[in-house]
């Protein structure tokens, strides 16, 4: 019974984290579907910040994904009008800052990063 009890309050949690981030995509022009499949999810996210997608392949290497998500997180932050405080926020406490970002009042400004 508790079991029961945990596990529907995470998958309430997992559909919070979801909404917030399929809403953090419409509010970049995006669908908002695309953040439900992965790899897909990851390239439009390069889109969003104005990343090429040749970034994706450095996605996929060990360590150098772990910089290259710090940069993402930079990078969407200056595209939504935040800070460096708030993308560390998404890369420590994404779970929390993607609905903020999602469901609150901050709005796209395009791409951070103008190639």
């Amino acid at each position: 019974m508790i079991a029961a009890v945990l596990f529907l309050c995470y998958l309430a949690v997992l559909v919070f984290i979801l909404a917030g981030f399929w809403r953090v995509f419409v509010k970049a022009g995006q669908p908002g579907w695309a953040c439900l499949i992965p790899i897909y999810n990851c390239y439009i996210l390069l889109k969003i910040v104005g990343r090429p997608v040749w970034w994706l392949l450095l996605l996929l290497i060990p360590l150098v994904n772990l910089v290259i998500a710090i940069l993402l997180a930079l990078d969407l932050a200056k595209s939504f009008g935040k800070g460096t405080g708030f993308a560390i926020g998404l890369l420590l406490l994404g779970f929390i800052f993607y609905p903020i970002l999602g469901f609150g009042s901050a709005t796209y400004q395009g791409p951070a990063v103008k190639l």
